[in-house]
């Protein structure tokens, strides 16, 4: 749980330093640039459209969901399906809290190919795929050691 609050707390103070460092002044850095964006819906902006209240609670309850995996599995697991466990959950509060005054969330990594994102997706991203590999090698909490 440590680490979500480290991971979740680093996207928040870059998510501040974004709002009052970039508005009409992005920073090109070749690959990657640091452009602000605010983005109302789920991933590639779906949801858009859907009330501000209803996608932040739909992405409390999975935020939730996440914590409590966590917690449960916690005692049991290897330190990477644990850590892959934070990531996602420190993405995923980072993302709430800063969705929850106003509906939307501060994205300020812009590759110019791929929508505007910021590190919380990043963390959510990795500790996705982080589980699936570890999931396909027998690695989580329960699983019988060959």
């Amino acid at each position: 749980m440590a680490l979500a609050a480290l991971l979740a707390t680093a996207d928040l103070g870059l998510k501040a330093w974004a709002e009052r460092a970039l508005p009409g002044s992005p920073i090109e850095g070749g690959p990657l640039d640091l452009e602000l964006a605010f983005n109302s819906g789920i991933a590639f902006s779906s949801a858009a459209d859907a009330p501000a209240w209803t996608v932040t609670a739909v992405t409390g309850v999975i935020t939730l969901a996440v914590a409590v995996a966590l917690w449960r599995t916690a005692p049991a697991a290897s330190r990477l399906w644990g850590g892959a466990l934070a990531a996602i959950l420190g993405g995923a509060t980072a993302n709430l809290i800063d969705r929850a005054p106003d509906g939307k969330v501060t994205d300020y990594l812009h590759t110019g190919w791929w929508p505007t994102f910021n590190l919380a997706d990043v963390f959510i991203v990795c500790g996705g795929l982080l589980l699936v590999a570890l999931s396909w090698r027998n690695d989580r909490p329960g699983s019988a050691k060959r």
